[in-house]
């Protein structure tokens, strides 16, 4: 059985991988989970990095450290909208303090409104 979801297909039984975005400690846990990690030192790199791996269709989730992930935030929101997967997913790095964030102002940019 196959699906179409925005230009992505895929078949109940394929299975997607998940990548870890951060600074290098960030990266390290998961990579001993047995996750891909890549090593960025800015969000204009960690955006470079997405792009790239956006059009890699067996990504399905990217976990994104949040020091590096809020300066680039909008950026990300816009590749959600154009494109849902792979997943980005910002996680709190080791040693950041919480953040809320109002996803509601947030889509209302994406939006236009």
């Amino acid at each position: 059985m196959k699906k179409v979801f925005k230009g992505f297909k895929f078949t109940q039984n394929k299975k997607l991988k998940v990548l870890a975005i951060g600074n290098r400690i960030f990266i390290t846990s998961f990579q001993m989970a047995g996750i891909e990690g890549i090593d960025v030192q800015t969000p204009k790199e960690a955006l470079s990095r997405i792009n790239q791996t956006h059009s890699r269709n067996e990504v399905g989730l990217i976990l994104l450290s949040d020091d590096i992930g809020k300066e680039i935030r909008l950026d990300i929101a816009k590749i959600r909208s154009v494109k849902p997967i792979p997943l980005i997913f910002e996680l709190p790095s080791p040693g950041s303090k919480k953040e809320k964030v109002d996803y509601r102002a947030l889509l209302k940019q994406i939006l236009g409104v």
